[in-house]
């Protein structure tokens, strides 16, 4: 048995990293699954998902800072639209995560948190979520 949803995640900045959890374990809630799996798809390329610490917003602020300084946004990109930056951050960053539900909860560390990951916003994005019994 799967269960999938769609959720819309609005964007406010250029870059930026958002906390999904709730969204995500309302849909793990709704769906009556007790064990098995969910699974985050982000279907652009130039936006991405990932799981990181959620106690102290400066982690996500230092990741947002190291990508910029690495991935800048203006460079000698040959990309005609001036994304690139954004497809290569998404690259590195990941389309995907899978997360393990056990009695109707997404079994997550103490500090673990969804983040989806803007690129080249702002924007209206799609997260795909697909639970899967078992």
């Amino acid at each position: 048995m799967a269960h999938v949803e769609q959720i819309t995640v609005q964007t406010r900045t250029q870059v930026e990293m958002i906390n999904i959890d709730r969204q995500i374990q309302d849909i793990v809630y709704n769906s009556g699954i007790q064990d098995g799996l969910v699974t985050i798809f982000v279907p652009h390329t130039t936006a991405a998902v990932t799981i990181n610490e959620n106690a102290d917003p400066d982690v996500i602020w230092d990741m947002n800072m190291e990508l910029n300084k690495i991935i800048p946004h203006n460079d000698i990109y040959r990309h005609i639209e001036g994304n690139s930056a954004a497809h290569i951050k998404c690259t590195l960053t990941g389309a995907s995560e899978t997360v393990l539900i056990e009695k109707g909860k997404m079994l997550m560390g103490t500090w673990q948190s969804i983040f989806f990951c803007e690129y080249d916003g702002p924007r209206a994005r799609k997260v795909l979520v697909k639970i899967f019994a078992g």
